[in-house]
């Protein structure tokens, strides 16, 4: 019984795609946060521009 069971366990293939998709997703996520850095330190960019230019016209 324990030898049926253990050859099932060696031969047995779902865990390696679990951890596929695992490793896929944290690939992804990886990317996103990436990508949102960068679309974040452009908005900061932005809105420091906003702010100068509005203190220039109030004469702050």
């Amino acid at each position: 019984m324990l030898s049926t069971f253990m050859k099932k366990l060696v031969v047995d293939q779902s865990g390696a795609t679990a951890i596929e998709y695992g490793l896929i997703i944290s690939l992804i996520v990886i990317a996103l946060i990436a990508s949102l850095n960068s679309v974040a330190t452009g908005t900061i960019a932005m809105w420091q521009n906003v702010e100068a230019k509005t203190k220039a016209a109030s004469g702050a």
